[in-house]
């Protein structure tokens, strides 16, 4: 990635969610990771996993790299179960956790069949907005 830094402000590089040899090579170039955590009570045992696998990526290849921030994704709040995995996110991770949150919707699904970003396919849905504010907030954090 070297190489094309300088010709962008931002470059994502998307991972699968596993902990394996391709997510490990992606945080061992970036300068920090976005966490997307799905709002479910599962998602904070994984989410302090790559905690852990980010601090050994940081210890062993890639000193400067920082945790961004924790975007919480599939988030309902007309359930308990919601509320107290936000909560627990918040009370734990504290500023850490996006401002931005990334509700459940069935829009999501939608998109997937059509090979569409949301933005395109729903642009004025709440999660196409929702991604917006993110990305808002993203910019903001960072200062570009």
């Amino acid at each position: 990635l070297y190489p094309l830094l300088d010709r962008y402000d931002y470059i994502l590089v998307d991972c699968q969610p596993s902990l394996g040899l391709l997510t490990v090579n992606a945080l061992a170039c970036a300068d920090s990771v976005l966490i997307p955590m799905e709002c479910e009570f599962f998602s904070l045992r994984g989410l302090a996993l790559l905690n852990d696998t980010v601090a050994k990526v940081r210890d062993r290849l890639n000193p400067k790299l920082t945790v961004a921030g924790i975007l919480v994704t599939m988030y309902d709040s007309r359930t308990l179960h919601g509320r107290e995995v936000m909560s627990r996110v918040v009370e734990v991770f504290g500023d850490l956790v996006y401002d931005a949150v990334i509700n459940r919707t069935v829009k999501f699904p939608e998109t997937s069949v059509a090979g569409e970003p949301i933005t395109r396919w729903a642009p004025t849905s709440a999660g196409a907005e929702a991604y917006r504010g993110l990305a808002r907030e993203v910019i903001h954090r960072t200062g570009r």
